[in-house]
Protein backbone atom coordinates (compact mmCIF):
# COMPACT_ATOMS: atom_id res chain seq x y z
CA UNK A 1 0.00 0.00 0.00
CA UNK A 2 2.70 2.59 1.10
CA UNK A 3 4.76 1.72 -2.29
CA UNK A 4 1.48 2.47 -3.83
CA UNK A 5 1.16 5.83 -2.14
CA UNK A 6 4.73 6.60 -3.14
CA UNK A 7 4.04 5.92 -6.80
CA UNK A 8 1.03 8.07 -6.82
CA UNK A 9 3.47 10.85 -5.62
CA UNK A 10 6.35 10.01 -7.95
CA UNK A 11 6.58 13.42 -9.30
CA UNK A 12 6.86 15.20 -5.93
CA UNK A 13 10.54 14.56 -6.00
CA UNK A 14 11.20 17.60 -7.76
CA UNK A 15 11.30 20.42 -5.74
CA UNK A 16 10.31 22.70 -7.75
CA UNK A 17 6.70 20.94 -8.31
CA UNK A 18 6.63 20.23 -4.83
CA UNK A 19 6.84 24.51 -4.04
CA UNK A 20 4.26 24.89 -7.10
CA UNK A 21 1.41 22.37 -5.28
CA UNK A 22 1.77 23.73 -2.34
CA UNK A 23 1.14 27.77 -3.46
CA UNK A 24 -1.14 26.33 -5.32
CA UNK A 25 -3.09 24.07 -2.87
CA UNK A 26 -3.55 26.72 -0.57
CA UNK A 27 -4.48 30.00 -3.58
CA UNK A 28 -7.30 27.36 -5.17
CA UNK A 29 -8.94 26.89 -1.96
CA UNK A 30 -9.40 30.95 -1.37
CA UNK A 31 -10.13 30.57 -4.90
CA UNK A 32 -13.30 27.52 -4.36
CA UNK A 33 -14.46 29.62 -1.47
CA UNK A 34 -14.54 33.05 -3.61
CA UNK A 35 -16.05 31.11 -6.41
CA UNK A 36 -18.94 29.79 -4.05
CA UNK A 37 -19.63 33.09 -2.24
CA UNK A 38 -20.17 34.89 -5.47
CA UNK A 39 -22.59 32.67 -6.63
CA UNK A 40 -24.38 32.62 -3.47
CA UNK A 41 -24.15 36.85 -3.20
CA UNK A 42 -24.92 37.35 -6.48
CA UNK A 43 -28.47 34.75 -6.49
CA UNK A 44 -29.07 36.73 -2.78
CA UNK A 45 -29.44 40.11 -4.57
CA UNK A 46 -31.16 38.62 -7.59
CA UNK A 47 -32.61 35.54 -7.20
CA UNK A 48 -32.35 34.74 -10.83
CA UNK A 49 -30.40 32.12 -12.41
CA UNK A 50 -29.68 33.95 -15.71
CA UNK A 51 -28.18 36.48 -13.37
CA UNK A 52 -25.75 33.60 -12.13
CA UNK A 53 -25.71 32.79 -15.65
CA UNK A 54 -24.86 36.42 -16.59
CA UNK A 55 -21.79 36.60 -13.98
CA UNK A 56 -20.31 33.11 -15.14
CA UNK A 57 -19.95 34.78 -18.35
CA UNK A 58 -18.33 37.57 -17.60
CA UNK A 59 -15.74 35.97 -15.72
CA UNK A 60 -14.71 33.22 -18.04
CA UNK A 61 -15.76 34.57 -21.67
CA UNK A 62 -12.55 36.96 -21.45
CA UNK A 63 -10.09 34.49 -20.79
CA UNK A 64 -11.46 32.92 -24.68
CA UNK A 65 -11.11 36.46 -25.96
CA UNK A 66 -7.16 36.86 -24.63
CA UNK A 67 -6.04 33.42 -24.10
CA UNK A 68 -4.60 32.59 -27.89
CA UNK A 69 -2.57 36.35 -27.36
CA UNK A 70 -1.48 34.83 -23.72
CA UNK A 71 -0.43 31.32 -25.43
CA UNK A 72 1.27 33.12 -28.50
CA UNK A 73 3.19 35.48 -25.17
CA UNK A 74 3.94 32.52 -23.81
CA UNK A 75 5.38 30.85 -26.56
CA UNK A 76 7.74 33.96 -27.05
CA UNK A 77 8.83 35.37 -23.36
CA UNK A 78 9.05 33.96 -19.92
CA UNK A 79 6.00 31.86 -18.55
CA UNK A 80 7.03 32.25 -14.85
CA UNK A 81 6.74 36.31 -15.39
CA UNK A 82 3.35 36.04 -16.85
CA UNK A 83 2.33 33.70 -13.98
CA UNK A 84 3.63 36.14 -11.03
CA UNK A 85 2.16 39.24 -12.73
CA UNK A 86 -1.25 37.42 -13.65
CA UNK A 87 -1.50 35.72 -10.04
CA UNK A 88 -0.48 39.48 -8.85
CA UNK A 89 -3.60 40.80 -10.84
CA UNK A 90 -6.09 38.55 -9.14
CA UNK A 91 -4.84 39.12 -5.52
CA UNK A 92 -5.80 42.71 -6.09
CA UNK A 93 -9.08 41.56 -7.63
CA UNK A 94 -10.16 39.67 -4.84
CA UNK A 95 -9.15 42.60 -2.56
CA UNK A 96 -11.26 45.35 -4.11
CA UNK A 97 -13.88 42.33 -4.34
CA UNK A 98 -13.68 42.07 -0.56
CA UNK A 99 -13.58 45.68 0.44
CA UNK A 100 -16.64 45.85 -2.00
CA UNK A 101 -18.58 43.55 0.33
CA UNK A 102 -17.09 44.31 3.70
CA UNK A 103 -18.35 47.96 3.29
CA UNK A 104 -21.74 47.36 2.23
CA UNK A 105 -21.38 49.23 -0.97
CA UNK A 106 -20.81 45.70 -3.24
CA UNK A 107 -23.68 46.40 -6.41
CA UNK A 108 -24.16 43.85 -9.10
CA UNK A 109 -22.28 46.07 -11.74
CA UNK A 110 -19.53 45.90 -9.84
CA UNK A 111 -19.82 41.87 -9.75
CA UNK A 112 -19.73 42.31 -13.33
CA UNK A 113 -16.85 44.93 -13.89
CA UNK A 114 -14.31 42.69 -11.37
CA UNK A 115 -15.79 39.20 -13.15
CA UNK A 116 -14.25 40.70 -16.50
CA UNK A 117 -11.14 41.44 -14.98
CA UNK A 118 -10.95 38.31 -13.38
CA UNK A 119 -11.42 36.92 -16.67
CA UNK A 120 -8.97 38.50 -18.35
CA UNK A 121 -6.14 37.93 -16.07
CA UNK A 122 -7.00 34.34 -15.74
CA UNK A 123 -6.73 34.22 -19.80
CA UNK A 124 -2.67 35.22 -19.02
CA UNK A 125 -2.56 32.95 -16.53
CA UNK A 126 -4.10 29.91 -17.30
CA UNK A 127 -1.86 28.91 -20.64
CA UNK A 128 1.32 30.26 -18.82
CA UNK A 129 0.76 27.95 -15.76
CA UNK A 130 -0.04 25.44 -17.84
CA UNK A 131 3.15 25.34 -19.94
CA UNK A 132 5.00 26.02 -17.34
CA UNK A 133 3.93 22.83 -15.03
CA UNK A 134 6.46 20.83 -18.01
CA UNK A 135 9.67 23.01 -16.37
CA UNK A 136 8.53 21.84 -13.14
CA UNK A 137 9.64 18.47 -13.74
CA UNK A 138 12.83 17.54 -15.21
CA UNK A 139 12.57 15.03 -18.39
CA UNK A 140 9.54 13.66 -19.54
CA UNK A 141 9.02 10.64 -17.27
CA UNK A 142 7.36 12.23 -14.74
CA UNK A 143 4.84 14.49 -16.65
CA UNK A 144 1.81 12.61 -16.62
CA UNK A 145 2.12 12.30 -12.82
CA UNK A 146 2.92 15.51 -12.28
CA UNK A 147 -0.31 16.66 -14.37
CA UNK A 148 -2.46 14.26 -12.38
CA UNK A 149 -1.24 15.81 -9.37
CA UNK A 150 -1.78 19.54 -10.55
CA UNK A 151 -5.47 17.84 -10.69
CA UNK A 152 -5.35 16.28 -7.68
CA UNK A 153 -4.79 19.47 -5.79
CA UNK A 154 -6.92 21.78 -8.14
CA UNK A 155 -9.72 19.19 -6.62
CA UNK A 156 -8.68 19.11 -3.71
CA UNK A 157 -9.34 22.31 -3.03
CA UNK A 158 -12.47 22.17 -4.62
CA UNK A 159 -13.61 19.79 -2.05
CA UNK A 160 -12.61 21.92 0.91
CA UNK A 161 -12.75 25.54 -0.75
CA UNK A 162 -16.66 25.10 -1.01
CA UNK A 163 -17.61 23.01 1.94
CA UNK A 164 -15.59 25.90 4.04
CA UNK A 165 -17.64 28.71 2.65
CA UNK A 166 -20.61 27.40 2.55
CA UNK A 167 -19.88 27.03 6.69
CA UNK A 168 -18.52 30.72 6.51
CA UNK A 169 -21.02 32.47 4.88
CA UNK A 170 -23.97 30.91 7.01
CA UNK A 171 -21.82 32.66 10.04
CA UNK A 172 -20.44 35.57 9.34
CA UNK A 173 -21.06 36.16 5.14
CA UNK A 174 -19.55 36.68 2.44
CA UNK A 175 -17.31 39.51 2.66
CA UNK A 176 -14.79 37.25 5.03
CA UNK A 177 -14.32 34.71 2.47
CA UNK A 178 -13.60 37.14 -0.17
CA UNK A 179 -10.87 38.53 2.46
CA UNK A 180 -9.31 35.40 3.05
CA UNK A 181 -8.93 34.70 -0.80
CA UNK A 182 -7.08 37.36 -1.42
CA UNK A 183 -4.86 36.18 1.49
CA UNK A 184 -4.46 32.70 0.16
CA UNK A 185 -2.45 34.56 -3.16
CA UNK A 186 0.70 34.91 -0.69
CA UNK A 187 1.01 31.51 -0.64
CA UNK A 188 1.59 30.91 -4.51
CA UNK A 189 3.36 34.33 -5.00
CA UNK A 190 6.17 33.30 -1.90
CA UNK A 191 6.28 29.40 -3.89
CA UNK A 192 6.82 31.29 -7.21
CA UNK A 193 9.38 33.49 -5.77
CA UNK A 194 11.16 30.33 -4.38
CA UNK A 195 10.95 28.65 -7.76
CA UNK A 196 14.43 27.62 -9.58
CA UNK A 197 12.59 27.05 -13.07
CA UNK A 198 12.55 30.49 -14.19
CA UNK A 199 12.51 30.82 -17.88
CA UNK A 200 13.87 33.58 -19.53
CA UNK A 201 11.55 33.82 -22.62
CA UNK A 202 11.60 31.32 -26.01
CA UNK A 203 11.94 33.65 -28.93
CA UNK A 204 12.08 37.22 -30.32
CA UNK A 205 10.99 39.76 -28.64
CA UNK A 206 10.42 41.70 -31.29
CA UNK A 207 7.92 42.30 -34.29
CA UNK A 208 4.87 43.89 -32.28
CA UNK A 209 1.55 42.58 -33.19
CA UNK A 210 1.87 41.84 -36.15
CA UNK A 211 4.33 39.14 -34.71
CA UNK A 212 1.92 37.80 -31.73
CA UNK A 213 -0.94 37.68 -34.95
CA UNK A 214 1.23 35.14 -36.86
CA UNK A 215 2.46 32.95 -33.98
CA UNK A 216 -1.18 32.61 -32.94
CA UNK A 217 -1.86 31.70 -37.01
CA UNK A 218 0.68 29.34 -36.58
CA UNK A 219 -0.27 27.65 -33.35
CA UNK A 220 -3.85 27.56 -34.77
CA UNK A 221 -2.74 26.01 -37.76
CA UNK A 222 -0.78 23.32 -36.06
CA UNK A 223 -3.33 22.07 -33.54
CA UNK A 224 -6.05 21.95 -35.67
CA UNK A 225 -4.10 20.83 -38.28
CA UNK A 226 -3.07 17.54 -36.38
CA UNK A 227 -6.58 15.65 -35.72
CA UNK A 228 -5.96 13.69 -32.59
CA UNK A 229 -5.26 17.05 -30.82
CA UNK A 230 -8.06 18.68 -33.09
CA UNK A 231 -10.55 16.00 -31.94
CA UNK A 232 -9.52 16.25 -28.22
CA UNK A 233 -10.40 20.21 -28.51
CA UNK A 234 -13.46 19.73 -30.21
CA UNK A 235 -14.53 17.29 -27.58
CA UNK A 236 -13.40 19.39 -24.70
CA UNK A 237 -14.88 22.92 -26.03
CA UNK A 238 -18.61 21.01 -26.78
CA UNK A 239 -18.44 19.36 -23.07
CA UNK A 240 -17.67 22.90 -22.17
CA UNK A 241 -20.73 24.30 -23.39
CA UNK A 242 -23.17 21.46 -23.15
CA UNK A 243 -22.37 20.03 -19.50
CA UNK A 244 -20.06 22.22 -17.31
CA UNK A 245 -23.20 24.72 -17.30
CA UNK A 246 -24.36 22.54 -14.55
CA UNK A 247 -21.91 23.96 -11.79
CA UNK A 248 -23.78 27.83 -12.45
CA UNK A 249 -27.10 26.22 -11.79
CA UNK A 250 -25.83 25.06 -8.37
CA UNK A 251 -27.01 28.32 -6.05
CA UNK A 252 -30.61 27.17 -8.17
CA UNK A 253 -30.33 23.78 -7.63
CA UNK A 254 -29.45 24.35 -4.09
CA UNK A 255 -32.53 26.69 -3.00
CA UNK A 256 -35.07 25.85 -5.12
CA UNK A 257 -35.02 22.01 -5.76
CA UNK A 258 -33.78 20.79 -2.53
CA UNK A 259 -34.75 23.93 -0.64
CA UNK A 260 -31.56 25.06 0.98
CA UNK A 261 -29.70 27.63 1.81
CA UNK A 262 -25.68 28.35 1.49
CA UNK A 263 -24.53 25.16 3.64
CA UNK A 264 -26.35 23.34 0.89
CA UNK A 265 -24.53 25.19 -2.04
CA UNK A 266 -21.60 23.94 -0.05
CA UNK A 267 -21.94 20.62 0.18
CA UNK A 268 -22.81 20.20 -3.67
CA UNK A 269 -19.84 21.62 -4.17
CA UNK A 270 -17.43 19.59 -2.15
CA UNK A 271 -19.22 16.28 -3.11
CA UNK A 272 -18.23 17.18 -6.99
CA UNK A 273 -14.80 17.96 -5.36
CA UNK A 274 -14.54 15.17 -3.56
CA UNK A 275 -15.30 12.64 -6.62
CA UNK A 276 -12.97 14.99 -8.97
CA UNK A 277 -10.22 14.51 -6.31
CA UNK A 278 -11.03 10.26 -6.16
CA UNK A 279 -10.42 11.02 -10.17
CA UNK A 280 -7.19 13.02 -10.39
CA UNK A 281 -5.54 10.22 -7.56
CA UNK A 282 -6.89 7.21 -9.88
CA UNK A 283 -4.69 8.93 -12.67
CA UNK A 284 -1.97 9.56 -10.39
CA UNK A 285 -1.86 5.87 -9.51
CA UNK A 286 -1.59 4.77 -13.69
CA UNK A 287 1.77 3.52 -14.46
CA UNK A 288 1.18 4.66 -18.18
CA UNK A 289 -1.50 6.55 -20.05
CA UNK A 290 -2.12 3.60 -21.85
CA UNK A 291 -5.81 3.18 -22.89
CA UNK A 292 -6.94 6.45 -21.63
CA UNK A 293 -8.79 6.95 -25.00
CA UNK A 294 -11.06 4.49 -23.74
CA UNK A 295 -10.82 6.17 -20.52
CA UNK A 296 -12.38 9.55 -21.82
CA UNK A 297 -14.97 7.99 -23.39
CA UNK A 298 -16.45 6.18 -20.52
CA UNK A 299 -16.18 8.77 -17.95
CA UNK A 300 -17.56 11.81 -20.78
CA UNK A 301 -20.63 8.86 -20.69
CA UNK A 302 -20.33 9.03 -16.60
CA UNK A 303 -20.68 12.38 -16.22
CA UNK A 304 -23.77 12.75 -18.68
CA UNK A 305 -25.32 10.36 -16.93
CA UNK A 306 -24.64 11.45 -13.60
CA UNK A 307 -25.97 15.40 -14.45
CA UNK A 308 -29.10 13.43 -15.56
CA UNK A 309 -29.35 11.42 -12.34
CA UNK A 310 -28.43 14.66 -10.38
CA UNK A 311 -31.26 16.86 -12.18
CA UNK A 312 -34.02 14.13 -11.37
CA UNK A 313 -32.88 13.88 -8.06
CA UNK A 314 -35.10 15.93 -4.91
CA UNK A 315 -33.08 14.00 -2.00
CA UNK A 316 -30.12 16.30 -0.83
CA UNK A 317 -27.79 12.93 -0.37
CA UNK A 318 -28.79 11.20 -3.54
CA UNK A 319 -28.12 14.80 -5.26
CA UNK A 320 -24.01 14.69 -3.24
CA UNK A 321 -23.44 10.98 -4.17
CA UNK A 322 -25.17 11.88 -8.40
CA UNK A 323 -22.48 15.19 -8.18
CA UNK A 324 -19.52 12.92 -6.86
CA UNK A 325 -19.84 10.63 -10.03
CA UNK A 326 -20.17 13.93 -11.71
CA UNK A 327 -16.88 15.10 -10.25
CA UNK A 328 -15.01 11.97 -10.85
CA UNK A 329 -16.09 12.02 -14.49
CA UNK A 330 -15.31 15.21 -15.69
CA UNK A 331 -12.55 15.49 -14.13
CA UNK A 332 -11.02 12.22 -15.62
CA UNK A 333 -12.23 12.89 -18.87
CA UNK A 334 -10.58 16.46 -18.96
CA UNK A 335 -7.22 15.56 -16.98
CA UNK A 336 -6.64 12.84 -19.14
CA UNK A 337 -7.14 14.81 -22.38
CA UNK A 338 -4.52 17.19 -21.12
CA UNK A 339 -2.11 14.61 -20.83
CA UNK A 340 -2.40 13.49 -24.14
CA UNK A 341 -2.41 16.79 -25.76
CA UNK A 342 0.76 18.09 -23.52
CA UNK A 343 2.70 14.11 -24.54
CA UNK A 344 1.63 15.09 -28.25
CA UNK A 345 2.82 18.93 -28.12
CA UNK A 346 6.14 20.21 -29.78
CA UNK A 347 7.92 22.45 -26.75
CA UNK A 348 7.88 25.29 -29.23
CA UNK A 349 4.08 25.11 -29.21
CA UNK A 350 3.11 24.53 -26.28
CA UNK A 351 2.13 27.73 -24.65
CA UNK A 352 -0.27 28.05 -28.23
CA UNK A 353 -1.89 24.78 -27.60
CA UNK A 354 -2.51 25.26 -24.00
CA UNK A 355 -3.70 28.34 -24.93
CA UNK A 356 -6.16 26.50 -27.18
CA UNK A 357 -7.11 24.01 -24.11
CA UNK A 358 -7.90 26.93 -22.02
CA UNK A 359 -9.95 28.41 -24.46
CA UNK A 360 -11.99 25.02 -25.04
CA UNK A 361 -11.92 24.17 -21.68
CA UNK A 362 -12.33 27.67 -19.67
CA UNK A 363 -13.37 29.91 -22.30
CA UNK A 364 -16.23 28.31 -23.85
CA UNK A 365 -17.98 27.39 -20.37
CA UNK A 366 -19.54 30.97 -19.73
CA UNK A 367 -21.30 30.44 -23.01
CA UNK A 368 -23.00 27.33 -22.42
CA UNK A 369 -23.61 28.90 -18.65
CA UNK A 370 -25.48 31.94 -20.13
CA UNK A 371 -27.39 29.90 -22.68
CA UNK A 372 -27.74 27.34 -19.39
CA UNK A 373 -29.09 30.34 -16.89
CA UNK A 374 -31.29 31.64 -20.03
CA UNK A 375 -32.88 28.50 -20.78
CA UNK A 376 -33.12 27.80 -16.58
CA UNK A 377 -35.33 30.44 -16.51
CA UNK A 378 -37.67 29.52 -18.87
CA UNK A 379 -38.09 24.95 -18.32
CA UNK A 380 -36.19 25.25 -14.62
CA UNK A 381 -32.74 23.94 -13.96
CA UNK A 382 -33.54 20.56 -13.70
CA UNK A 383 -34.34 19.99 -17.19
CA UNK A 384 -31.68 22.22 -18.10
CA UNK A 385 -29.21 20.13 -16.62
CA UNK A 386 -30.69 16.77 -18.12
CA UNK A 387 -30.28 18.04 -20.88
CA UNK A 388 -26.64 18.82 -20.82
CA UNK A 389 -26.07 15.30 -19.45
CA UNK A 390 -27.82 13.39 -22.31
CA UNK A 391 -25.48 15.84 -25.01
CA UNK A 392 -22.80 14.47 -23.09
CA UNK A 393 -23.31 10.88 -23.67
CA UNK A 394 -23.62 11.58 -27.21
CA UNK A 395 -20.58 13.00 -26.84
CA UNK A 396 -18.95 10.10 -25.66
CA UNK A 397 -20.34 7.84 -28.64
CA UNK A 398 -19.05 10.77 -31.10
CA UNK A 399 -15.37 10.36 -29.86
CA UNK A 400 -15.76 6.51 -29.50
CA UNK A 401 -16.19 6.08 -33.15
CA UNK A 402 -13.33 8.30 -33.87
CA UNK A 403 -10.85 6.75 -32.02
CA UNK A 404 -9.32 3.92 -34.32
CA UNK A 405 -8.29 6.53 -36.88
CA UNK A 406 -6.47 8.45 -34.35
CA UNK A 407 -4.83 6.02 -32.66
CA UNK A 408 -3.01 4.75 -36.30
CA UNK A 409 -1.68 9.00 -36.63
CA UNK A 410 -0.59 8.98 -33.02
CA UNK A 411 1.22 5.65 -32.68
CA UNK A 412 4.44 6.05 -35.27
CA UNK A 413 4.80 9.53 -33.85
CA UNK A 414 4.88 8.42 -29.98
CA UNK A 415 7.25 5.02 -32.00
CA UNK A 416 9.62 7.65 -33.10
CA UNK A 417 9.74 10.12 -29.84
CA UNK A 418 10.15 6.83 -28.08
CA UNK A 419 8.33 6.95 -25.29
CA UNK A 420 6.25 4.01 -26.03
CA UNK A 421 4.93 2.58 -23.75
CA UNK A 422 6.32 4.29 -20.69
CA UNK A 423 4.19 7.40 -21.10
CA UNK A 424 1.93 7.27 -23.77
CA UNK A 425 0.84 4.96 -26.87
CA UNK A 426 -0.68 8.12 -28.25
CA UNK A 427 -4.43 7.44 -28.64
CA UNK A 428 -3.60 4.02 -29.25
CA UNK A 429 -3.63 5.45 -25.21
CA UNK A 430 -6.64 6.43 -26.57
CA UNK A 431 -8.44 3.20 -28.20
CA UNK A 432 -7.02 0.74 -27.13
CA UNK A 433 -6.96 -1.14 -23.71
CA UNK A 434 -4.61 -3.74 -23.15
CA UNK A 435 -6.06 -7.53 -22.63
CA UNK A 436 -5.40 -7.91 -19.39
CA UNK A 437 -7.26 -4.54 -17.83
Amino acid sequence: MLDRVRFALRALRHRDLQLFLFGQSISLTGTWMQQVAMSWLVYRMTGSALMLGVIAFCSQFPTFLVAGVAGALADRWSRYRMVVVAQTALMIEAVLLAVLVLTGRVQVWHLIVISVYSGIASGFDVPARQALLVKLVKGSDDLANAIALNSSIFNGARLVGPAVAGLLIGMVGEGPVFALNALSYLAVLWALWALDARDEGRGARSGGAAAVLRTMGEGYRYAFGFPPIRALLVLLALISVMGLPYAVLLPAFASDVLHGGATTLGLLSAAAGFGALAGALSLASRSTVWGLGIVIVRCTALFGASLIAFALSRNLWLSMFALMCAGFGIMVTTAAMNTVIQTLVEENMRGRVMALYTMAFIGLSPVGGLMGGALADRVGAPVTGAIGGVCCIGLALWFWRQLPPLREMVRPIYQRMGIIPEVAVGLQAVSEVPPHE
